[in-house]
């Protein structure tokens, strides 16, 4: 298992044109954009965004930043919760800045009240393998290059420079967090989750959510902290 950056909660400032390596952290939280804009490739798609738009992240996302020419002022609030969207846009921005200076659980909420999630902006081809593969956890990247004209070397490439990593790596970390979605639900046995997601089986599954979170697929099971009851009631999202 890779270390995990550390999120500091309250406002950051980003200068044009600076980049972020590709990291990952294993805390929720969500990162409203104040001023300027931003474009982050992470574990669930390509997503650009500007003034009063908000990125979300789920427990162990990793992704790369990329900022505009402008930089960014962005204010970083943990969540209590696993986010089920990963991007959306808020009315009042700034008033969530402004009681995020004496109360982080306050803005915190007051976010997901204002919160309207929105549909990513795909644009090319990294960003429709990256939601074919999000959607599908076994898709094979063979065809799905071919039934797009690109050669494998092509696809490799490309999606790389886009994301900073390889595509049967993201598809494989699609599996695990496919898995810990439905180890949250708790509904079904692990070799069902294993077959479900894609794994060869339960201990292949195991070994991939161990070497993500530092834990075993039981210790997710057991979690009051990962199950945390459901969102907000004013939370809109699907």
């Amino acid at each position: 298992m890779s270390g995990f950056a550390q999120v500091t909660p309250g406002e950051a400032t980003w200068c044009g044109h600076a980049n972020l390596p590709r990291h990952r952290h294993d805390k929720a939280y969500a990162a409203l954009v104040l001023r300027g804009g931003y474009e982050e490739s992470g574990s669930r798609g390509r997503h650009r965004v500007g003034s009063g738009q908000v990125l979300l992240h789920r427990r162990f996302d990793a992704h790369v930043d990329r900022f505009a020419a402008q930089g960014a002022r962005i204010l970083n609030l943990l969540l209590a919760w696993q986010p089920h969207c990963a991007v959306g846009e808020v009315a009042d921005a700034d008033a969530i800045a402004r009681l995020a200076e004496s109360d982080a659980i306050a803005a915190s909420q007051a976010l997901l009240e204002q919160l309207q999630p929105r549909e990513p902006r795909l644009i090319d081809w990294p960003d429709f393998l990256a939601r074919d593969l999000l959607a599908d956890t076994q898709l094979r990247l063979g065809p799905w290059s071919k039934r797009h004209g690109l050669a494998p070397e092509t696809l490799s490439r490309g999606f790389a420079r886009v994301f900073a990593t390889s595509a049967a790596a993201f598809r494989a970390e699609a599996r695990v967090h496919r898995a810990l979605t439905l180890l949250e639900r708790g509904a079904a046995p692990l070799t069902a989750v294993a077959a479900t997601c894609g794994f060869a089986d339960q201990a292949h599954m195991t070994r991939a959510i161990t070497a993500l979170t530092g834990h075993p697929p039981g210790h997710w099971l057991r979690s009051n902290s990962f199950k945390t009851g459901g969102r907000p009631r004013s939370y809109k999202g699907g």
